[in-house]
């Protein structure tokens, strides 16, 4: 798609600086643009840089446009609008409607305004809303709602009894609704607890490839609204995650766990089963939560990086702390 300056000027009501019918038709990184990209610049020490790059356009705030030679779009959060502005530019084209023949349908009345590729299996009484894309070889399994404007990447698998919302983006090797990790000690034995709730995942939610999402034992697992889940996390049976909410790769959570909303969990990090974690929080990366976060900050634990000889004297030494602190608490 081609816009000119003054289409995205007014569209995102933006101030430009500069020839306001220039054309642009993409987005690109500095080192790469074209003289129809369109860049941006947030931080001071990036300008240099566009003395190098074919662009002829960049988004950048009011007060690094007075270093920048090329036409500019102002704007008070850069990033942002360049975000916005790659959405219009890459938007996907309409879907042409229509269900492959190698599909194993169980559900009558399928709604006709949707697509779906060769060798999906669509269980029994399954709905998908209007404009949903499933690719190819995804299982949905029975009792499944899927909201429309969504988008199921190949290879995704959906068990019974999930209920999933609007404007959801499911990337490939997901799983949603697997029984969660639930068992019950009888002397040497582990005995199964069935796992009989469902998956609830609300509006405008993205979910990462090869995530798996456990179904609850009696209620509901549930991902809130505007939540965003990146790739390899595991969300255990019943844990409930609060309205946008962004989490990052390789985070584990326990079964139960409940995190509120607009809170950032770091890639890597581990949550402890049947804990609370307030709205506002943010949590570092590699991080380990093992009890309840009731104030809204940034937490952190763990040991940093350093090298493996220094690490190894601090490791005998932190035994010894409880030691030394009896000798001295007395002192």
């Amino acid at each position: 798609m081609k816009y000119t300056l003054k289409q995205l000027s007014e569209l995102f009501n933006a101030d430009i600086i500069g020839d306001e019918n220039y054309i642009v038709d993409k987005v690109s990184s500095i080192e790469n643009a074209t003289s129809t990209s369109l860049v941006f610049v947030s931080d001071k020490k990036f300008l240099k840089s566009l003395d190098k790059t074919n662009s002829k356009v960049v988004i950048t705030t009011k007060p690094l446009s007075k270093f920048c030679s090329l036409n500019v779009i102002v704007s008070k959060n850069p990033y942002l609008l360049f975000s916005k502005v790659s959405q219009l530019i890459n938007k996907k084209n309409n879907l042409v409607y229509g269900i492959h023949d190698s599909v194993v349908n169980s559900t009558s009345n399928l709604n006709k305004k949707i697509i779906v590729e060769p060798n999906v299996v669509i269980g029994k009484k399954a709905q998908l809303g209007d404009n949903v894309f499933i690719g190819a070889n995804c299982y949905i399994g029975d009792y499944v709602d899927i909201g429309e404007n969504s988008y199921i990447n190949p290879n995704v698998t959906i068990y019974n009894n999930v209920k999933i919302g609007n404007n959801i983006i499911i990337h490939s090797g997901t799983v949603i609704g697997s029984d969660g990790f639930g068992y019950a000690n009888d002397k040497e034995n582990l005995v199964k607890i069935p796992q009989i709730g469902g998956v609830q995942i609300g509006d405008n939610v993205e979910i990462g490839s090869n995530t798996s999402i456990d179904r609850g034992t009696l209620d509901n697992t549930v991902i809130g609204n505007g939540v965003k889940i990146d790739n390899q996390i595991q969300i255990a049976h019943n844990v409930h995650i609060g309205d946008n909410t962004a989490i990052a790769g390789c985070v584990g959570i326990a079964g139960s766990a409940k995190i509120g909303k607009n809170c950032v969990i770091g890639g890597g990090v581990g949550i402890q089963g049947h804990i609370e974690i307030c709205d506002n929080a943010k949590i570092t990366g590699m991080a380990k939560v093992s009890c309840d976060i009731k104030e809204a900050g940034v937490y952190s634990s763990g040991t940093p990086l350093m090298l493996n000889a220094k690490w190894l004297k601090n490791a005998a030494r932190f035994k010894q702390l409880n030691e030394l602190f009896l000798k001295y608490k007395n002192k």
